[in-house]
């Protein structure tokens, strides 16, 4: 029961985790730096969406510490991928200049992205770990 539910609370992480990198892209392409095709900036984009993608998999982890997956060990790595690969395009994609002149951290962030990654990752290898082992 806790499993199937914690597996539907990693997949809604994914596709939160989808739908930001797709907005992105969209910003990123239409040349519009204030919104892609869902009606928010930057900042209510990461608290609405990257933020609950961020924590989802840990409560997911949390509620089937005694009956591990396999099934959500994927997906916990498939999460810390996606997050991965988003601070890699943050950082690839980031205006040294523009970030100077705002005061905006990009490498700190980057680095925050691929180490809150790292630990999805890893959470998912220790989720899928333990259910082979039982």
């Amino acid at each position: 029961m806790l499993t199937g539910i914690a597996i539907g609370i990693t997949g809604i992480s994914i596709a939160l985790l989808v739908v930001y990198g797709a907005d992105v892209a969209a910003v990123q392409s239409s040349g519009d730096a204030e919104q892609g095709f869902l009606p928010f900036d930057a900042k209510v984009r990461g608290m609405a969406l990257g933020a609950p993608a961020l924590v989802l998999p840990f409560i997911a982890f949390g509620m089937t510490w005694r009956s591990p997956s396999g099934v959500l060990g994927a997906m916990i790595i498939a999460t810390g991928i996606l997050i991965m690969a988003g601070g890699g395009f943050v950082l690839a994609n980031a205006d040294m200049a523009e970030a100077e002149e705002t005061g905006r951290p990009v490498v700190m962030e980057s680095v925050m992205l691929l180490g809150a990654g790292a630990i999805h990752i890893a959470m998912g290898f220790f989720c899928a770990y333990r259910s082979r082992r039982q």
